[in-house]
Protein backbone atom coordinates (compact mmCIF):
# COMPACT_ATOMS: atom_id res chain seq x y z
CA UNK A 1 0.00 0.00 0.00
CA UNK A 2 1.03 3.60 -0.55
CA UNK A 3 1.61 6.21 2.13
CA UNK A 4 -1.00 6.42 4.91
CA UNK A 5 -1.34 10.20 4.48
CA UNK A 6 -4.89 11.47 4.94
CA UNK A 7 -6.92 11.72 1.75
CA UNK A 8 -7.62 15.41 2.44
CA UNK A 9 -3.91 16.11 1.89
CA UNK A 10 -4.03 14.91 -1.73
CA UNK A 11 -4.34 17.15 -4.78
CA UNK A 12 -7.64 15.59 -5.99
CA UNK A 13 -9.26 16.40 -2.61
CA UNK A 14 -8.01 19.98 -2.73
CA UNK A 15 -9.15 20.23 -6.36
CA UNK A 16 -12.67 19.16 -5.35
CA UNK A 17 -12.69 21.70 -2.52
CA UNK A 18 -12.06 24.48 -5.04
CA UNK A 19 -14.60 22.94 -7.44
CA UNK A 20 -17.39 23.32 -4.87
CA UNK A 21 -17.60 27.06 -5.61
CA UNK A 22 -18.25 26.35 -9.30
CA UNK A 23 -21.01 23.89 -8.48
CA UNK A 24 -22.71 26.25 -6.04
CA UNK A 25 -23.05 28.81 -8.84
CA UNK A 26 -25.03 26.31 -10.96
CA UNK A 27 -28.66 25.33 -10.26
CA UNK A 28 -29.99 21.87 -11.06
CA UNK A 29 -32.56 23.58 -13.34
CA UNK A 30 -29.63 24.48 -15.58
CA UNK A 31 -27.82 21.15 -15.22
CA UNK A 32 -30.97 19.19 -16.12
CA UNK A 33 -31.15 21.04 -19.45
CA UNK A 34 -27.91 19.37 -20.56
CA UNK A 35 -29.16 16.20 -22.26
CA UNK A 36 -25.66 14.83 -22.87
CA UNK A 37 -24.84 15.22 -19.17
CA UNK A 38 -28.08 13.55 -18.08
CA UNK A 39 -27.60 10.69 -20.53
CA UNK A 40 -24.09 10.01 -19.23
CA UNK A 41 -25.41 9.94 -15.66
CA UNK A 42 -27.63 6.93 -16.29
CA UNK A 43 -26.08 3.52 -15.72
CA UNK A 44 -27.70 0.11 -16.12
CA UNK A 45 -26.61 -3.30 -14.87
CA UNK A 46 -28.48 -6.61 -14.65
CA UNK A 47 -31.90 -5.00 -14.98
CA UNK A 48 -31.22 -2.16 -12.51
CA UNK A 49 -31.20 1.45 -13.72
CA UNK A 50 -29.36 4.15 -11.76
CA UNK A 51 -30.13 7.78 -12.63
CA UNK A 52 -27.91 10.24 -10.78
CA UNK A 53 -28.50 13.22 -13.10
CA UNK A 54 -30.17 15.11 -10.25
CA UNK A 55 -26.98 15.20 -8.20
CA UNK A 56 -25.39 18.63 -7.83
CA UNK A 57 -22.51 17.54 -10.05
CA UNK A 58 -21.19 17.98 -13.56
CA UNK A 59 -19.21 15.61 -15.75
CA UNK A 60 -16.16 17.49 -14.51
CA UNK A 61 -17.18 16.68 -10.94
CA UNK A 62 -17.29 12.99 -11.80
CA UNK A 63 -13.83 13.14 -13.35
CA UNK A 64 -12.49 14.83 -10.22
CA UNK A 65 -14.16 12.19 -8.02
CA UNK A 66 -12.56 9.49 -10.16
CA UNK A 67 -9.20 11.17 -9.55
CA UNK A 68 -9.98 11.13 -5.82
CA UNK A 69 -10.75 7.40 -6.02
CA UNK A 70 -7.39 6.81 -7.64
CA UNK A 71 -5.62 8.89 -4.99
CA UNK A 72 -7.38 6.79 -2.33
CA UNK A 73 -6.23 3.58 -4.10
CA UNK A 74 -9.86 2.51 -4.28
CA UNK A 75 -9.33 -0.28 -6.83
CA UNK A 76 -6.45 -1.67 -4.79
CA UNK A 77 -8.55 -1.65 -1.62
CA UNK A 78 -11.46 -3.40 -3.34
CA UNK A 79 -9.05 -6.07 -4.60
CA UNK A 80 -7.56 -6.49 -1.15
CA UNK A 81 -11.04 -7.11 0.26
CA UNK A 82 -11.85 -9.75 -2.37
CA UNK A 83 -8.41 -11.31 -1.92
CA UNK A 84 -9.11 -11.96 1.75
CA UNK A 85 -6.44 -9.63 3.09
CA UNK A 86 -6.96 -8.50 6.69
CA UNK A 87 -8.27 -5.05 5.84
CA UNK A 88 -10.11 -4.87 9.19
CA UNK A 89 -6.79 -4.01 10.79
CA UNK A 90 -8.03 -3.12 14.29
CA UNK A 91 -9.46 -6.63 14.68
CA UNK A 92 -6.90 -8.29 12.37
CA UNK A 93 -9.63 -9.86 10.21
CA UNK A 94 -10.50 -10.37 6.59
CA UNK A 95 -13.74 -8.87 5.30
CA UNK A 96 -15.33 -11.56 3.16
CA UNK A 97 -19.12 -11.30 3.22
CA UNK A 98 -18.83 -11.66 -0.58
CA UNK A 99 -17.76 -15.28 0.03
CA UNK A 100 -21.12 -15.97 1.69
CA UNK A 101 -22.92 -15.77 -1.66
CA UNK A 102 -20.14 -16.83 -4.03
CA UNK A 103 -20.92 -19.65 -6.52
CA UNK A 104 -19.89 -23.10 -5.30
CA UNK A 105 -16.93 -23.32 -7.70
CA UNK A 106 -15.47 -19.91 -6.71
CA UNK A 107 -12.07 -19.50 -5.08
CA UNK A 108 -11.90 -16.84 -2.37
CA UNK A 109 -8.95 -17.19 -0.04
CA UNK A 110 -8.45 -16.17 3.56
CA UNK A 111 -5.03 -16.91 5.05
CA UNK A 112 -4.23 -19.05 2.04
CA UNK A 113 -7.33 -21.23 2.34
CA UNK A 114 -10.32 -21.19 -0.01
CA UNK A 115 -13.28 -20.44 2.28
CA UNK A 116 -16.01 -21.11 -0.30
CA UNK A 117 -16.22 -24.87 0.41
CA UNK A 118 -16.73 -24.09 4.12
CA UNK A 119 -19.52 -21.66 3.22
CA UNK A 120 -21.27 -24.24 1.06
CA UNK A 121 -20.88 -26.91 3.72
CA UNK A 122 -22.96 -24.70 6.04
CA UNK A 123 -25.42 -23.80 3.26
CA UNK A 124 -25.93 -27.50 2.47
CA UNK A 125 -26.49 -28.18 6.17
CA UNK A 126 -29.08 -25.37 6.32
CA UNK A 127 -30.79 -26.70 3.21
CA UNK A 128 -31.02 -30.20 4.71
CA UNK A 129 -32.21 -29.00 8.12
CA UNK A 130 -34.74 -26.49 6.81
CA UNK A 131 -36.21 -29.06 4.44
CA UNK A 132 -36.56 -31.57 7.28
CA UNK A 133 -38.35 -29.01 9.46
CA UNK A 134 -40.58 -27.80 6.63
CA UNK A 135 -41.51 -31.33 5.52
CA UNK A 136 -42.33 -32.49 9.06
CA UNK A 137 -39.45 -34.98 9.16
CA UNK A 138 -38.10 -33.00 12.13
CA UNK A 139 -40.81 -32.57 14.77
CA UNK A 140 -41.06 -31.08 18.22
CA UNK A 141 -41.02 -32.86 21.56
CA UNK A 142 -44.69 -33.84 21.32
CA UNK A 143 -44.47 -35.06 17.72
CA UNK A 144 -46.03 -31.96 16.17
CA UNK A 145 -44.55 -30.22 13.13
CA UNK A 146 -42.67 -26.98 13.81
CA UNK A 147 -44.39 -24.32 11.71
CA UNK A 148 -43.43 -21.19 13.65
CA UNK A 149 -39.91 -19.79 14.05
CA UNK A 150 -38.62 -17.12 16.42
CA UNK A 151 -35.13 -15.87 15.54
CA UNK A 152 -33.35 -14.26 18.50
CA UNK A 153 -30.56 -11.81 17.67
CA UNK A 154 -29.79 -8.10 17.78
CA UNK A 155 -28.13 -5.54 15.53
CA UNK A 156 -26.70 -7.24 12.48
CA UNK A 157 -28.20 -10.54 13.61
CA UNK A 158 -31.66 -9.01 13.32
CA UNK A 159 -31.98 -5.97 11.04
CA UNK A 160 -30.73 -7.62 7.83
CA UNK A 161 -32.80 -10.82 8.10
CA UNK A 162 -35.86 -8.75 9.09
CA UNK A 163 -35.43 -6.52 6.02
CA UNK A 164 -35.24 -9.54 3.70
CA UNK A 165 -38.15 -11.30 5.40
CA UNK A 166 -40.33 -8.20 5.15
CA UNK A 167 -39.42 -7.76 1.49
CA UNK A 168 -40.27 -11.37 0.60
CA UNK A 169 -43.52 -11.68 2.56
CA UNK A 170 -45.57 -10.28 -0.34
CA UNK A 171 -43.58 -11.80 -3.20
CA UNK A 172 -45.87 -14.40 -4.75
CA UNK A 173 -43.28 -17.15 -5.11
CA UNK A 174 -41.90 -16.68 -1.60
CA UNK A 175 -45.38 -16.33 -0.07
CA UNK A 176 -46.45 -19.62 -1.65
CA UNK A 177 -43.54 -21.43 0.01
CA UNK A 178 -44.30 -19.72 3.34
CA UNK A 179 -47.96 -20.78 3.55
CA UNK A 180 -48.92 -21.95 7.03
CA UNK A 181 -45.65 -20.74 8.54
CA UNK A 182 -44.66 -17.74 10.67
CA UNK A 183 -41.26 -16.10 11.19
CA UNK A 184 -40.76 -13.61 13.99
CA UNK A 185 -37.67 -11.75 15.20
CA UNK A 186 -36.93 -11.12 18.88
CA UNK A 187 -34.24 -8.47 19.33
CA UNK A 188 -35.00 -6.01 22.11
CA UNK A 189 -34.26 -7.10 25.67
CA UNK A 190 -37.46 -5.25 26.62
CA UNK A 191 -39.91 -7.92 27.92
CA UNK A 192 -42.58 -6.34 25.73
CA UNK A 193 -40.72 -7.67 22.69
CA UNK A 194 -40.77 -11.14 24.26
CA UNK A 195 -44.50 -10.86 24.91
CA UNK A 196 -45.23 -9.80 21.34
CA UNK A 197 -43.13 -12.60 19.88
CA UNK A 198 -44.71 -15.44 21.82
CA UNK A 199 -48.27 -14.05 21.66
CA UNK A 200 -50.51 -16.57 19.94
CA UNK A 201 -47.75 -19.16 19.51
CA UNK A 202 -47.75 -22.69 20.89
CA UNK A 203 -44.38 -23.94 22.23
CA UNK A 204 -45.23 -27.37 20.77
CA UNK A 205 -45.05 -25.98 17.21
CA UNK A 206 -42.33 -23.35 17.69
CA UNK A 207 -38.65 -23.54 16.79
CA UNK A 208 -36.29 -20.93 18.29
CA UNK A 209 -33.10 -19.92 16.46
CA UNK A 210 -30.56 -18.26 18.77
CA UNK A 211 -28.12 -16.10 16.80
CA UNK A 212 -24.96 -15.07 18.62
CA UNK A 213 -21.44 -15.59 17.30
CA UNK A 214 -19.92 -15.89 20.79
CA UNK A 215 -23.10 -16.99 22.56
CA UNK A 216 -22.40 -14.24 25.09
CA UNK A 217 -24.30 -11.21 23.71
CA UNK A 218 -26.12 -9.96 26.83
CA UNK A 219 -29.50 -9.04 25.29
CA UNK A 220 -29.64 -12.06 22.99
CA UNK A 221 -28.72 -14.58 25.70
CA UNK A 222 -31.23 -13.17 28.21
CA UNK A 223 -33.93 -13.43 25.55
CA UNK A 224 -32.73 -16.96 24.75
CA UNK A 225 -32.93 -17.99 28.42
CA UNK A 226 -36.42 -16.47 28.57
CA UNK A 227 -37.67 -18.51 25.61
CA UNK A 228 -35.90 -21.59 26.94
CA UNK A 229 -37.95 -21.16 30.10
CA UNK A 230 -41.11 -20.64 28.01
CA UNK A 231 -40.48 -23.96 26.23
CA UNK A 232 -39.39 -25.81 29.39
CA UNK A 233 -42.38 -24.60 31.40
CA UNK A 234 -44.75 -26.00 28.78
CA UNK A 235 -42.92 -29.11 27.56
CA UNK A 236 -40.20 -29.92 30.10
CA UNK A 237 -36.44 -29.16 30.01
CA UNK A 238 -35.71 -32.10 27.71
CA UNK A 239 -37.73 -30.38 24.94
CA UNK A 240 -35.12 -27.65 24.50
CA UNK A 241 -32.95 -29.81 22.21
CA UNK A 242 -35.90 -30.30 19.85
CA UNK A 243 -37.14 -26.70 19.90
CA UNK A 244 -33.96 -24.60 19.95
CA UNK A 245 -31.06 -24.40 17.49
CA UNK A 246 -28.13 -21.99 17.27
CA UNK A 247 -26.15 -19.88 14.84
CA UNK A 248 -22.83 -19.58 16.63
CA UNK A 249 -19.15 -20.48 16.63
CA UNK A 250 -18.99 -21.23 20.38
CA UNK A 251 -20.08 -24.88 20.46
CA UNK A 252 -19.07 -25.25 24.14
CA UNK A 253 -21.54 -22.59 25.30
CA UNK A 254 -24.17 -23.83 22.84
CA UNK A 255 -24.04 -27.30 24.44
CA UNK A 256 -23.94 -25.87 27.95
CA UNK A 257 -27.11 -23.90 27.12
CA UNK A 258 -28.94 -27.14 26.25
CA UNK A 259 -28.76 -27.03 22.46
CA UNK A 260 -27.30 -30.01 20.61
CA UNK A 261 -24.01 -28.79 19.03
CA UNK A 262 -24.98 -30.77 15.92
CA UNK A 263 -27.80 -28.25 15.55
CA UNK A 264 -25.44 -25.27 15.56
CA UNK A 265 -24.73 -23.52 12.27
CA UNK A 266 -21.37 -21.84 11.90
CA UNK A 267 -20.14 -18.56 10.55
CA UNK A 268 -16.71 -16.97 10.66
CA UNK A 269 -14.85 -14.03 12.15
CA UNK A 270 -14.47 -12.55 8.65
CA UNK A 271 -18.24 -11.94 8.66
CA UNK A 272 -19.12 -8.65 10.34
CA UNK A 273 -22.48 -8.64 12.12
CA UNK A 274 -24.09 -5.99 9.91
CA UNK A 275 -22.79 -7.84 6.83
CA UNK A 276 -24.02 -11.25 8.00
CA UNK A 277 -27.51 -11.56 6.48
CA UNK A 278 -26.10 -13.84 3.74
CA UNK A 279 -24.57 -16.16 6.36
CA UNK A 280 -26.46 -18.65 8.53
CA UNK A 281 -27.59 -15.59 10.53
CA UNK A 282 -30.11 -14.79 7.81
CA UNK A 283 -30.12 -17.86 5.59
CA UNK A 284 -31.27 -20.27 8.34
CA UNK A 285 -34.42 -18.44 9.52
CA UNK A 286 -35.26 -17.31 5.98
CA UNK A 287 -34.87 -20.87 4.62
CA UNK A 288 -37.12 -22.20 7.39
CA UNK A 289 -39.76 -19.69 6.31
CA UNK A 290 -39.42 -19.65 2.52
CA UNK A 291 -37.39 -22.74 1.63
CA UNK A 292 -33.74 -22.82 0.63
CA UNK A 293 -34.47 -22.46 -3.12
CA UNK A 294 -35.92 -18.97 -2.63
CA UNK A 295 -33.06 -17.90 -0.37
CA UNK A 296 -30.51 -19.20 -2.88
CA UNK A 297 -31.98 -16.79 -5.46
CA UNK A 298 -31.44 -13.98 -2.95
CA UNK A 299 -27.79 -15.05 -2.61
CA UNK A 300 -27.38 -15.15 -6.39
CA UNK A 301 -28.68 -11.59 -6.71
CA UNK A 302 -26.13 -10.37 -4.17
CA UNK A 303 -23.38 -12.34 -5.91
CA UNK A 304 -24.22 -10.71 -9.24
CA UNK A 305 -23.56 -7.28 -7.71
CA UNK A 306 -20.39 -8.56 -6.01
CA UNK A 307 -18.92 -9.55 -9.36
CA UNK A 308 -20.02 -6.27 -10.93
CA UNK A 309 -18.47 -4.27 -8.07
CA UNK A 310 -15.20 -6.19 -8.36
CA UNK A 311 -14.82 -5.96 -12.14
CA UNK A 312 -16.78 -3.04 -13.66
CA UNK A 313 -14.97 0.20 -14.52
CA UNK A 314 -15.73 2.97 -12.06
CA UNK A 315 -17.83 5.01 -14.52
CA UNK A 316 -20.21 2.04 -14.91
CA UNK A 317 -19.93 0.63 -11.39
CA UNK A 318 -23.14 1.15 -9.38
CA UNK A 319 -21.69 0.88 -5.83
CA UNK A 320 -18.61 2.93 -6.75
CA UNK A 321 -20.68 5.74 -8.28
CA UNK A 322 -23.05 5.78 -5.30
CA UNK A 323 -20.16 5.79 -2.85
CA UNK A 324 -18.26 8.59 -4.59
CA UNK A 325 -21.40 10.73 -4.80
CA UNK A 326 -21.98 10.23 -1.08
CA UNK A 327 -18.42 11.36 -0.35
CA UNK A 328 -19.07 14.41 -2.55
CA UNK A 329 -22.29 15.26 -0.71
CA UNK A 330 -20.87 14.75 2.78
CA UNK A 331 -17.29 15.97 2.64
CA UNK A 332 -17.53 18.70 -0.01
CA UNK A 333 -21.11 19.97 -0.18
CA UNK A 334 -21.49 19.56 3.58
CA UNK A 335 -24.74 17.59 3.67
CA UNK A 336 -24.60 15.32 6.76
CA UNK A 337 -27.75 13.23 6.17
CA UNK A 338 -29.24 10.97 3.52
CA UNK A 339 -32.86 9.90 3.10
CA UNK A 340 -33.52 6.38 1.79
CA UNK A 341 -36.96 6.44 0.20
CA UNK A 342 -38.18 3.13 -1.26
CA UNK A 343 -41.43 3.38 -3.17
CA UNK A 344 -42.48 -0.08 -2.08
CA UNK A 345 -44.01 -1.01 1.25
CA UNK A 346 -42.17 -4.33 0.98
CA UNK A 347 -38.94 -2.37 1.59
CA UNK A 348 -40.17 -0.76 4.81
CA UNK A 349 -37.30 -2.32 6.81
CA UNK A 350 -34.62 -1.45 4.26
CA UNK A 351 -33.75 2.00 5.66
CA UNK A 352 -33.35 0.71 9.25
CA UNK A 353 -30.99 -2.01 8.02
CA UNK A 354 -28.90 0.36 5.89
CA UNK A 355 -28.90 2.81 8.78
CA UNK A 356 -26.88 0.27 10.74
CA UNK A 357 -24.71 -0.86 7.81
CA UNK A 358 -23.80 2.75 7.05
CA UNK A 359 -23.69 4.47 10.43
CA UNK A 360 -21.97 1.66 12.32
CA UNK A 361 -19.46 1.24 9.49
CA UNK A 362 -18.59 4.83 8.73
CA UNK A 363 -19.37 6.64 11.97
CA UNK A 364 -15.67 7.03 12.72
CA UNK A 365 -13.52 9.94 13.88
CA UNK A 366 -10.05 8.54 13.14
CA UNK A 367 -8.33 7.11 10.10
CA UNK A 368 -7.55 3.41 9.76
CA UNK A 369 -4.13 4.31 11.17
CA UNK A 370 -5.67 5.98 14.23
CA UNK A 371 -5.13 9.59 13.12
CA UNK A 372 -7.94 12.05 14.10
CA UNK A 373 -9.76 13.20 10.97
CA UNK A 374 -10.03 16.89 10.07
CA UNK A 375 -13.09 16.15 7.91
CA UNK A 376 -16.50 14.58 8.53
CA UNK A 377 -17.25 10.97 7.64
CA UNK A 378 -20.46 9.00 7.65
CA UNK A 379 -24.04 10.03 7.02
CA UNK A 380 -27.15 10.23 9.17
CA UNK A 381 -29.36 7.72 7.39
CA UNK A 382 -33.12 7.58 7.78
CA UNK A 383 -36.12 6.82 5.65
CA UNK A 384 -39.64 5.54 5.17
CA UNK A 385 -41.47 4.08 2.21
CA UNK A 386 -43.17 6.46 -0.20
CA UNK A 387 -45.79 7.77 -0.15
CA UNK A 388 -45.92 7.59 3.67
CA UNK A 389 -42.79 9.73 4.03
CA UNK A 390 -44.30 12.45 1.83
CA UNK A 391 -46.91 13.04 4.50
CA UNK A 392 -44.28 13.00 7.24
CA UNK A 393 -40.80 14.49 6.79
CA UNK A 394 -40.72 15.56 3.13
CA UNK A 395 -41.69 19.09 4.22
CA UNK A 396 -38.21 19.51 5.69
CA UNK A 397 -36.60 17.96 2.62
CA UNK A 398 -38.41 20.35 0.26
CA UNK A 399 -38.23 23.62 2.18
CA UNK A 400 -35.92 23.07 5.16
CA UNK A 401 -32.46 21.52 5.31
CA UNK A 402 -30.93 20.07 2.16
CA UNK A 403 -30.88 16.28 2.47
CA UNK A 404 -29.74 14.19 -0.50
CA UNK A 405 -32.33 11.52 -1.27
CA UNK A 406 -32.20 7.99 -2.66
CA UNK A 407 -35.45 7.18 -4.45
CA UNK A 408 -35.91 3.44 -5.00
CA UNK A 409 -38.68 2.33 -7.34
CA UNK A 410 -39.92 -1.01 -8.67
CA UNK A 411 -41.31 -1.52 -12.19
CA UNK A 412 -43.63 -4.41 -11.34
CA UNK A 413 -45.55 -4.49 -8.07
CA UNK A 414 -45.51 -7.69 -6.03
CA UNK A 415 -49.27 -7.33 -5.51
CA UNK A 416 -50.84 -5.27 -8.33
CA UNK A 417 -54.34 -3.85 -7.93
CA UNK A 418 -56.53 -2.60 -10.79
CA UNK A 419 -59.83 -0.86 -10.12
CA UNK A 420 -62.40 -0.32 -12.84
CA UNK A 421 -62.96 3.36 -13.56
CA UNK A 422 -59.72 4.57 -11.95
CA UNK A 423 -57.41 6.79 -14.01
CA UNK A 424 -54.36 4.68 -13.14
CA UNK A 425 -53.63 1.53 -11.16
CA UNK A 426 -52.57 1.70 -7.51
CA UNK A 427 -48.96 0.98 -8.45
CA UNK A 428 -48.99 3.65 -11.16
CA UNK A 429 -50.27 6.10 -8.55
CA UNK A 430 -47.37 5.17 -6.28
CA UNK A 431 -44.84 5.45 -9.12
CA UNK A 432 -46.26 8.81 -10.22
CA UNK A 433 -44.92 10.12 -6.93
CA UNK A 434 -41.61 8.27 -7.39
CA UNK A 435 -41.06 10.14 -10.67
CA UNK A 436 -42.41 13.50 -9.48
CA UNK A 437 -40.57 13.96 -6.19
CA UNK A 438 -36.99 14.04 -7.59
CA UNK A 439 -38.00 16.72 -10.10
CA UNK A 440 -39.78 18.73 -7.41
CA UNK A 441 -36.59 18.67 -5.34
CA UNK A 442 -34.37 19.54 -8.31
CA UNK A 443 -36.42 22.31 -9.93
CA UNK A 444 -38.39 23.75 -7.02
CA UNK A 445 -40.79 26.61 -7.70
CA UNK A 446 -39.86 30.25 -8.20
CA UNK A 447 -41.69 33.39 -7.02
CA UNK A 448 -42.18 34.29 -10.70
CA UNK A 449 -44.03 31.02 -11.33
CA UNK A 450 -46.22 31.64 -8.30
CA UNK A 451 -47.10 35.17 -9.42
CA UNK A 452 -48.22 33.80 -12.79
CA UNK A 453 -50.51 31.42 -10.87
CA UNK A 454 -52.05 34.43 -9.08
CA UNK A 455 -50.85 33.30 -5.67
CA UNK A 456 -51.51 36.08 -3.11
CA UNK A 457 -48.38 38.11 -2.47
CA UNK A 458 -48.30 37.37 1.26
CA UNK A 459 -48.03 33.64 0.48
CA UNK A 460 -45.31 33.87 -2.17
CA UNK A 461 -42.38 33.24 0.17
CA UNK A 462 -44.24 30.42 1.93
CA UNK A 463 -44.93 28.63 -1.34
CA UNK A 464 -41.52 29.17 -2.90
CA UNK A 465 -39.36 26.05 -3.30
CA UNK A 466 -35.65 26.78 -3.75
CA UNK A 467 -34.99 23.50 -5.58
CA UNK A 468 -31.38 22.50 -6.29
CA UNK A 469 -31.78 19.64 -3.83
CA UNK A 470 -29.86 16.54 -4.93
CA UNK A 471 -31.32 13.07 -5.32
CA UNK A 472 -30.74 9.90 -7.27
CA UNK A 473 -33.13 7.25 -8.49
CA UNK A 474 -32.73 3.47 -8.57
CA UNK A 475 -35.27 1.53 -10.60
CA UNK A 476 -35.54 -2.22 -10.00
CA UNK A 477 -37.33 -4.47 -12.51
CA UNK A 478 -39.28 -6.25 -9.76
CA UNK A 479 -38.89 -7.18 -6.12
CA UNK A 480 -38.26 -10.90 -6.01
CA UNK A 481 -35.59 -12.65 -3.95
CA UNK A 482 -32.93 -12.02 -6.61
CA UNK A 483 -33.64 -8.28 -6.75
CA UNK A 484 -33.63 -8.02 -2.96
CA UNK A 485 -30.16 -9.58 -2.94
CA UNK A 486 -28.98 -7.10 -5.57
CA UNK A 487 -30.24 -4.12 -3.59
CA UNK A 488 -28.59 -5.33 -0.40
CA UNK A 489 -25.19 -5.81 -2.05
CA UNK A 490 -25.30 -2.43 -3.82
CA UNK A 491 -25.67 -0.63 -0.50
CA UNK A 492 -23.16 -2.81 1.34
CA UNK A 493 -20.49 -2.03 -1.25
CA UNK A 494 -21.46 1.63 -1.44
CA UNK A 495 -20.67 1.96 2.26
CA UNK A 496 -17.33 0.21 1.73
CA UNK A 497 -16.43 2.61 -1.09
CA UNK A 498 -17.07 5.61 1.15
CA UNK A 499 -14.89 4.16 3.88
CA UNK A 500 -12.12 3.26 1.45
CA UNK A 501 -12.04 6.83 0.12
CA UNK A 502 -12.23 8.45 3.57
CA UNK A 503 -9.40 6.17 4.74
CA UNK A 504 -11.30 4.72 7.71
CA UNK A 505 -12.03 1.18 8.89
CA UNK A 506 -15.64 0.49 7.89
CA UNK A 507 -15.55 -2.99 9.43
CA UNK A 508 -15.06 -2.49 13.17
CA UNK A 509 -17.49 -0.92 15.66
CA UNK A 510 -15.70 0.02 18.87
CA UNK A 511 -18.27 2.74 19.47
CA UNK A 512 -20.85 0.24 20.69
CA UNK A 513 -18.62 -1.02 23.51
CA UNK A 514 -18.50 1.85 26.01
CA UNK A 515 -22.23 2.00 26.75
CA UNK A 516 -22.31 -1.80 27.14
CA UNK A 517 -19.49 -1.75 29.71
CA UNK A 518 -21.17 1.03 31.70
CA UNK A 519 -24.43 -0.94 31.65
CA UNK A 520 -22.59 -3.79 33.41
CA UNK A 521 -21.93 -1.49 36.40
CA UNK A 522 -25.58 -0.47 36.52
CA UNK A 523 -26.69 -4.11 36.27
CA UNK A 524 -24.56 -5.01 39.32
CA UNK A 525 -25.98 -2.07 41.26
CA UNK A 526 -29.59 -2.99 40.45
CA UNK A 527 -28.96 -6.56 41.63
CA UNK A 528 -27.32 -5.38 44.86
CA UNK A 529 -30.07 -2.88 45.59
CA UNK A 530 -32.94 -5.25 44.74
CA UNK A 531 -31.64 -8.36 46.50
CA UNK A 532 -29.49 -6.99 49.32
CA UNK A 533 -30.91 -3.51 49.89
CA UNK A 534 -27.55 -1.89 49.18
CA UNK A 535 -27.39 1.88 48.60
CA UNK A 536 -26.66 3.32 45.16
CA UNK A 537 -22.97 4.22 45.07
CA UNK A 538 -20.23 4.99 42.57
CA UNK A 539 -22.25 7.01 40.06
CA UNK A 540 -22.45 10.72 39.32
CA UNK A 541 -25.18 12.82 40.94
CA UNK A 542 -27.56 12.67 37.95
CA UNK A 543 -27.34 8.90 37.46
CA UNK A 544 -27.58 8.27 41.22
CA UNK A 545 -30.72 10.43 41.50
CA UNK A 546 -32.53 8.78 38.58
CA UNK A 547 -31.45 5.27 39.65
CA UNK A 548 -32.85 5.88 43.14
CA UNK A 549 -36.11 7.14 41.65
CA UNK A 550 -36.33 4.04 39.46
CA UNK A 551 -35.66 1.66 42.35
CA UNK A 552 -38.15 3.39 44.66
CA UNK A 553 -40.90 3.53 42.03
CA UNK A 554 -40.43 -0.13 41.07
CA UNK A 555 -40.09 -1.50 44.60
CA UNK A 556 -43.04 -3.83 44.00
CA UNK A 557 -41.02 -6.21 41.77
CA UNK A 558 -40.60 -9.70 43.29
CA UNK A 559 -37.65 -9.91 45.70
CA UNK A 560 -37.53 -13.69 45.78
CA UNK A 561 -35.92 -15.66 42.94
CA UNK A 562 -38.81 -16.76 40.71
CA UNK A 563 -39.89 -17.08 37.09
CA UNK A 564 -42.70 -14.94 35.69
CA UNK A 565 -43.34 -14.95 31.95
CA UNK A 566 -45.46 -12.53 29.86
CA UNK A 567 -49.22 -12.98 30.08
CA UNK A 568 -50.18 -12.15 26.49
Amino acid sequence: MASSALICETEPWKDLKVHVDDIKKTHLRELMCDTKRCQSMMVEFDGILLDYSRQCATLDTLNKLKNLAEAAHLKEKINRMFNGERINSTENRSVLHVALRAPRDSVINSDGKNVVPDVWQVLDKIKDFSERVRSGAWVGATGKALKDVIAIGIGGSFLGPLFVHTALQTDNEAAEFAKGRQLRFLANVDPIDVARNIAGLNPETTLVVVVSKTFTTAETMLNARTLREWISAALGPQAVAKHMVAVSTNLTLVEKFGIDPNNAFAFWDWVGGRYSVCSAVGVLPLSLQYGFAVVEKFLRGASSIDQHFHSAPFEKNLPVLLGLLSVWNVSFLGYPARAILPYSQALEKFAPHIQQVSMESNGKGVSIDGVPLPYETGEIDFGEPGTNGQHSFYQLIHQGRVIPCDFIGVVKSQQPVYLKGELVSNHDELMSNFFAQPDALAYGKTPEQLLKENIPEHLITHKTFSGNRPSLSILLPSLNAYNVGQLLAIYEHRVAVEGFVWGINSFDQWGVELGKSLATQVRKQLHASRKKGEAVEGFNFSTTTVLKRYLEASADVPKEDCTILPKM
